[in-house]
């Protein structure tokens, strides 16, 4: 019997199983990847989000989960009409998979326990706490917890499970290149033009290669609008491409008018992309550890009395949903395809 089950490993369920486990809490954290893992994710860590690390994990983004260059300096966003806004702050750019294994090693640290390499499919409450059925290779077997919190994001079995899924879903596309291009490579660039994208384009730098990517409703679109991309990045930023490294393609959630969050069903707490935080850009790092921490700190908070810890849990993210709000409708006012976010 475990006192806690937290479903994935990245920023949000490491931030909710290090601060339970801090507490003393027995925790197993279930994650369905082999680490480190590989994520699609621009890897920059906005001021907010450097400010979640130290707070949550006690200490700054070390060295060597960072890529180069390391500072980030903010984000450039390009609205409908070509006009640019820049936003200056202090960040960091790393690579997730050294970030995020470093994350769930501090929770580890802290006493929480680690299978990777285990998918959670589904789960059955019982008198006083929830059944996890996991899945490790062909082994299906089942541990028992007092409470679960699912923060596998929006590509796993579990939520799915208990209440389906929403399939109203926003697929990125991006390439890492070789080449060049007339942009400061210390900031990370994003496109609204609907000719680009259903969503956005993007562009940033790691490690020397370019990350050029696009995000459609339709994925069926996307070959079309990362012509339309490279084109205009071409024209308009003396893009050159030497030599495509490797793409990826991964989903996220679409945010909808409203800023609607699921908090959880019963004895299971849904934190990060999962519940449905998410800010404008796919920025959902900052999001993922603050949701995650107040899953853990309600859990902990009345882990006698169940049923208040969800509607402890919806209270304390109230400001976290309405900061998530802001950023919506600021995004709403650059761009006439997110108009119904104001």
């Amino acid at each position: 019997m475990y006192d806690v089950i937290v479903i994935g490993s990245g920023p949000a369920g490491s931030a909710a199983a290090k601060t339970l486990a801090d507490m003393g809490y027995r925790v197993l954290i279930v994650e369905r990847f082999k680490l480190p893992r590989y994520k699609s994710c621009s890897g920059v860590l906005i001021k907010k989000s450097m400010t979640k690390v130290e707070r949550y994990f006690g200490e700054k983004t070390p060295d060597f989960v960072t890529c180069s260059p390391k500072d980030n300096r903010g984000m450039i966003f390009t609205n409908d009409a070509g006009e640019e806004y820049r936003f200056e702050q202090e960040g960091v750019n790393v690579w997730r998979s050294s970030f995020d294994n470093w994350l769930v090693n501090k929770a580890v640290d802290s006493g929480a326990e680690l299978f990777d390499g285990v998918s959670a499919v589904s789960s059955e409450t019982c008198e006083d706490g929830v059944l996890v059925a996991l899945k490790r290779g062909e082994e299906t077997f089942v541990e028992e917890a007092k409470y679960v919190i699912d923060a596998e994001g929006v590509t796993g079995l579990f939520k799915r499970s208990l209440i389906g899924r929403d399939k109203d879903f926003v697929t990125t596309f991006q390439t890492y290149v070789k080449g060049s291009i007339e942009l400061d490579h210390r900031y990370f660039y994003a496109y609204l033009q609907p000719e680009l994208s259903e969503y956005d384009a993007w562009f940033n730098v790691k490690d020397g290669m370019l990350v050029l990517g696009v995000a459609a409703l339709d994925r069926n679109r996307i070959p079309t609008y990362y012509k339309n991309f490279i084109n205009y990045m071409t024209s308009r930023h003396g893009l050159i491409i030497e030599e495509e490294l490797k793409k990826d393609t991964w989903i996220m959630p679409r945010i909808k008018e409203g800023c609607k969050i699921e908090h959880g069903v019963g004895r299971v707490l849904f934190a990060g992309e999962t519940a449905g935080f998410l800010n404008p850009m796919g920025e959902g790092i900052s999001a993922a550890m603050e949701s995650g921490y107040l899953a853990g700190a309600a859990v902990s908070k009345y882990f006698g009395e169940s049923e208040k810890v969800i509607k402890e849990y919806e209270s304390s993210t109230k400001e976290l949903r309405e900061y998530m709000s802001r950023q919506w409708k600021l995004l709403s006012y650059m761009s006439e395809r997110f108009k119904n976010m104001r």
